[in-house]
């Protein structure tokens, strides 16, 4: 018994301690509980923000992919005329966060204790159209600030036509006493031009086109109503020199971008500084079979003119269309006498006045990327010359004339060499009487 009575105060502490050390395990659970609990919504939280950036993120590579594929197929499309020869580089917005970092690839994913940043925004529509092969004489894209382009081209024509001369009077209607003169003429011409162009803005560049004209035409007549002269005559014109130098100016009108379109608007001043045709000495004979023959040909249209005009490229991946009208203003000339040979008074022939009628024009196309460095492209263009208005001074009778349309279907490449040089290659068929046959364009544009 005594015994017993001993070891019940040696268990007593032992229980109180176990029921101490129980509460305060309790209390500890309970609290660790409420740490995990705060620290799992925390992260929860984190976890959510980080979605979102990383959704932001994602939409934002999207659109930076789209325009980096639409610079591509404008660099692939060779600067232009259109052949420009200048590039453009497009950068990717840093990311803004670690998740964004971590969606990027170059960065780890953020911790809970990381700060968030913003999420930068999508890389705004590019201001400049995209860039397509070149098929007429203005480009496509604009010269960029503080850029020289050098142009050299080198343009090749070739048309064919038959000529009837009737000299002589008429006894009764459809019967010709007189010279019936028949001629087949193969026209051919070489123009070599050097063309300037600067940036002056984002959107304004100005250009200086300098052309040499080599032009020569094979000639085959015969007189069929002179029973005298039944054999072919042979005989050839021909003419070098400089032609018309040109100033132009181009200005985008509007930002454009995505699948807006884009207006350049531009003004070209033709000066008459080639050899016009009532410069050349003209043969007005008719007793050989060289009647009405020049004895050189011009090399100038004689005439300073104003061209305005609007552009319009329409960008719609993978392609771009594009599309233009213009009107040509020619000034009139007063007292003008051409240089004829083998006539008594040459003022009889003198006009008093001469105006060249107004030439509208229209243009349209597409174009399409074919790899990051080439491109193609295919188009129509036309113009509608209206008749020019003279007058001659000796009896103030005016000569008569006619509207003549002309009408080319183009197709174009382009292939980049390189950051600075572009090869543009443009085939132009006519389509109409009055158009050369074949055009055969080469420019080589060069970023200086």
């Amino acid at each position: 018994m005594q015994r017993s009575s001993r070891k019940r105060p040696r268990l007593a502490p032992g229980i109180a301690g176990i029921l101490l050390a129980a509460g305060a395990g309790s209390g500890l659970a309970e609290e660790a509980g409420e740490d995990v609990e705060g620290q799992l919504a925390a992260q929860i939280r984190q976890i959510e923000r980080l979605q979102r950036e990383l959704d932001a993120q994602r939409d934002a590579l999207d659109e930076l992919r789209r325009t980096m594929r639409l610079e591509a197929r404008g660099r692939g499309n060779a600067p232009a005329q259109a052949g420009s020869g200048q590039t453009e580089t497009v950068q990717a917005p840093a990311p803004a966060s670690a998740a964004a970092r971590a969606a990027a690839g170059v960065g780890p994913i953020a911790q809970a204790g990381d700060e968030v940043q913003p999420v930068g925004q999508a890389p705004a529509a590019p201001e400049r159209p995209p860039e397509v092969a070149p098929l007429f004489e203005q480009p496509g894209v604009l010269t960029a600030p503080g850029t020289t382009i050098f142009e050299p081209s080198l343009q090749y024509q070739y048309s064919s036509s038959d000529k009837i001369a009737l000299v002589g009077y008429t006894v009764i209607p459809a019967i010709l006493i007189g010279l019936i003169d028949v001629r087949n003429v193969k026209s051919n011409s070489f123009t070599g031009t050097l063309a300037f162009r600067r940036g002056i803005t984002n959107r304004f560049e100005l250009e200086a086109r300098v052309p040499y004209v080599y032009r020569w035409d094979d000639v085959r007549a015969r007189e069929i109503a002179d029973p005298e002269r039944v054999q072919n005559v042979f005989f050839k014109e021909d003419a070098n020199g400089i032609g018309d130098v040109e100033l132009i100016g181009r200005y985008q009108l509007n930002d454009g971008g995505g699948d807006s379109p884009y207006y350049i608007a531009s003004l070209r001043f033709k000066t008459r500084t080639g050899k016009d045709p009532f410069e050349v000495a003209t043969s007005v004979s008719v007793e050989n079979a060289r009647t009405g023959n020049v004895n050189e040909l011009p090399t100038g249209s004689g005439f300073y003119s104003l061209t305005p005009g609007l552009t319009v490229l329409i960008p719609s991946d993978p392609a771009v269309f594009f599309g233009g009208i213009s009107y040509q203003y020619s000034f009139k000339r007063n007292g003008v006498t051409p240089n004829l040979v083998n006539v008594d008074d040459p003022e009889n022939y003198t006009y008093d006045e001469i105006q060249p009628g107004g030439v509208f024009g229209f243009n349209f196309g597409m174009g399409l990327a074919l790899n990051e460095r080439s491109s193609f492209s295919i188009g129509y263009d036309h113009l509608s010359v209206a008749k020019t208005d003279a007058t001659f001074r000796y009896d103030g009778s005016k000569a008569e004339g006619v509207r003549v349309q002309l009408g080319s279907l183009l197709l174009g490449f382009s292939h980049r060499l390189n950051d600075k040089r572009t090869l543009n290659l443009s085939v132009g068929v006519g389509v109409t009487r009055d158009t050369p046959d074949l055009q055969l364009t080469l420019r080589v544009p060069i970023t200086l």
